[in-house]
């Protein structure tokens, strides 16, 4: 029982360092503000956590059928649209646009968790190897087109995938751009800005409109996500027959059939314990929740003036 244990152990923590344990280190001492016993405490913290959830096997399970997986897909808008110059994976995020209504909680956790591993695991590996530079962090371009009040709803499902980010993969994002912003994410960022650690703040970057001006400084227009291209772009990074997803994909089932004691069946969901929330991610998603009811408010009071006047 010791040795098996022992030998998850080793498996995991070389998943988790990708052959470079220290600068796995360092993203843990980064996270925990330089103090080492915090940042041991957490780091031990993530390899119970990935041995009792079988991390390392989830990329061997795939979500089926593929029509299913397509809903998700559909409705959890993520991918990966290119490279930085510099050779960083870039992520694009459709935050405002996902409805995260066609399946459990449990299979958009699956989801992020499977991106996660397949990036860490393949992506920046195949990156450093193209780029001839060690290449650890991505950068992520989150669309906030068609943010409304009503997808406060979803805030329970995003503060689990924050926190599963946080408390797992931490340090793995250099820079988050804000792109497409409406009046209700401007009004909220005033708001919630302030609660987040200074190093966490000075890696977002609210960009005026699609950002491309600003996108461009950084990487090639083929790198860009579709949203941030010339209306009519078709080469949309979140769609399932996109070549990133395409690959994922293919790479789990594959890993799947190469397991003999996984025998892909039946649509089943990989079930992982959701991490208590950090306190300050909680405290960041109750502002969000307080600022998104005020600006409801305000908009049903202007709406029932603006009825009366046009009364009137």
């Amino acid at each position: 029982m010791y040795k098996r244990l022992k030998m998850e152990l080793v498996t995991n923590l070389q998943n988790l360092h990708q052959g470079d344990p220290n600068e796995a280190l360092v993203r843990f001492i980064k996270a925990r503000d330089e103090n080492v016993p915090n940042a041991h405490k957490m780091l031990v913290d993530c390899l119970n956590w990935r041995i009792r959830n079988e991390i390392d096997d989830i990329l061997s399970q795939p979500i089926v059928p593929a029509d299913f997986y397509r809903g998700v897909r559909d409705s959890q808008l993520i991918g990966m649209s290119g490279y930085t110059k510099e050779g960083r994976p870039v992520f694009a995020v459709g935050v405002g646009l996902s409805t995260y209504d066609k399946a459990s909680i449990h299979y958009y956790v699956q989801s992020h968790i499977q991106i996660n591993e397949y990036r860490d695991r393949i992506i920046f590996p195949a990156a450093t190897k193209k780029f001839e530079r060690h290449i650890s962090t991505c950068i992520k371009i989150l669309d906030m087109t068609g943010l409304k009040i009503s997808q406060l709803s979803q805030l329970k499902l995003l503060t689990v995938i924050a926190s599963i980010d946080d408390l797992n993969y931490p340090e793995k994002t250099d820079t988050y751009y804000i792109v497409n912003a409406p009046y209700i994410f401007s009004a909220c960022w005033k708001v919630v800005s302030p609660l987040l650690q200074e190093r966490t703040r000075k890696r977002v970057q609210v960009l005026s409109g699609c950002g491309k001006d600003e996108l461009l400084k950084i990487m090639d227009y083929d790198s860009l996500p579709h949203f941030c291209k010339s209306e009519g772009s078709d080469d949309n990074c979140f769609s399932l027959d996109h070549g990133f997803h395409k690959e994922l994909y293919d790479y789990t089932n594959h890993q799947a059939k190469t397991m003999e004691s996984r025998v892909m069946v039946s649509q089943k969901s990989f079930h992982v314990a959701f991490p208590e929330p950090d306190p300050d991610d909680e405290k960041i998603a109750q502002t969000i929740e307080t600022e998104f009811q005020k600006l409801y408010v305000q908009n049903e009071v202007a709406d029932d003036l603006k009825i009366k006047e046009e009364k009137k």
